[in-house]
């Protein structure tokens, strides 16, 4: 009865997406497409029907679909989705015309990586401790475009980068969508869909990346997402404030982040009704002594502060997934991070 229950429990913790990839004209099952859940390590491949099946732990995640020569589809899904036992995806073939004027018209800079490399990687994987044991494997399939008019500079990559973080212990495939620096602004700005892969390795190194990992997620807006889903904020060292203005340093002091005005919780999903601006201050660990240096801050800061800019609030699914995630920008310590501090959404602390 015990053994029973305990697989009851499992299995309600659990769900399945059933898909069916399809050519958009003709109606063809397309077979061996790339399906995953970006920022996860669940991913699979259609078979000879085009179909696919996946296990997933209950939450909300971004299921992508690519496959050579058509656009990249990507679809929300959840466990409270009803439609996740029938999806079809119809794919559509990838305009030849636009690809051809991209190349035709582009910037390519011939010695991209020797001139932009290292701007590309403490600007994409990060410069934190985590960063400086990243390497890219495969980076012959990354370009550079400089629009020297609009002061820009545009990465791509013909293929998904293969990233290797040995402090974390993950293989990242990360296809990246586009990647823009704008220097006039100085702000650069990536998106992109990662799948990981988790490393082997020998016990010592799995000791360590565990330790890392840990390390890596407490604080991080994954970690803070979950705390607001749970009604654990405090509990797990977070303060919250609203601004008063956008980039504002002065914030008012969420009492009860909770208030029925709030939060509300339906059908397995956390809606959080606020506009604007917040700041979210963590005490569980201090900031990495790199921040602190490079943005010239006080090097005994003891609290990590970051901020989130939405034009409405977000809903959070129960393993941290939040959206509109396009919608919401991210300040301060975790504007900082970057791919070398990622941890995936099936990441579990205990």
């Amino acid at each position: 009865m015990i053994l029973i229950t305990l697989t009851g429990v499992a299995q309600d913790k659990m769900f399945y997406i059933h898909g069916k990839v399809v050519d958009e004209k003709s109606g063809n099952a397309l077979s061996n497409a790339s399906v995953f859940c970006q920022n996860t390590t669940t991913g699979t491949i259609s078979n000879n029907e085009g179909l696919f099946s996946l296990r997933l732990n209950n939450g909300g995640y971004d299921l992508v679909i690519s496959y050579t020569g058509y656009e990249t589809q990507v679809l929300r899904v959840s466990n409270s989705s009803k439609e996740k036992d029938s999806l079809l995806i119809p794919m559509k073939e990838a305009s030849k015309a636009m690809a051809e004027v991209a190349v035709s018209g582009s910037f390519m800079v011939a010695d991209g990586w020797n001139k932009y490399g290292q701007f590309f990687l403490d600007h994409f994987i990060g410069t934190t401790e985590n960063a400086a044991q990243c390497t890219i494997e495969n980076k012959d399939v990354i370009s550079f475009y400089f629009y020297k008019k609009r002061n820009k500079l545009k990465v791509k990559a013909k293929e998904e980068i293969i990233i290797i973080n040995q402090a974390l212990g993950y293989k990242i495939h990360y296809q990246l969508d586009s990647f823009v620096n704008d220097y006039t602004t100085n702000v650069s700005s990536y998106t992109g869909y990662p799948l990981f892969e988790t490393l082997t390795g020998t016990a010592d190194q799995q000791q360590t990346w565990t330790k890392n990992r840990y390390r890596t997620y407490i604080g991080s807006r994954l970690h803070f997402m979950r705390s607001w889903y749970d009604s654990t904020l405090k509990e797990e060292g977070f303060k919250v404030e609203t601004l008063n203005a956008p980039g504002s340093d002065k914030g008012t002091l969420l009492n009860n982040p909770y208030d029925a005005g709030i939060y509300s919780l339906d059908s397995g999903v956390v809606d959080i009704n606020i506009n604007g601006s917040i700041r979210i201050s963590y005490t569980g660990q201090v900031p990495d002594k790199n921040y602190l240096i490079q943005n010239h801050f006080p090097l005994n800061a003891k609290v990590e502060v970051s901020a989130l800019e939405m034009p409405t609030g977000f809903s959070i699914e129960e393993n941290g997934y939040f959206f509109e995630q396009s919608e919401i920008t991210n300040m301060g310590y975790w504007a900082w991070k970057k791919i070398a501090e990622l941890v995936p959404y099936d990441y579990n602390p205990e």
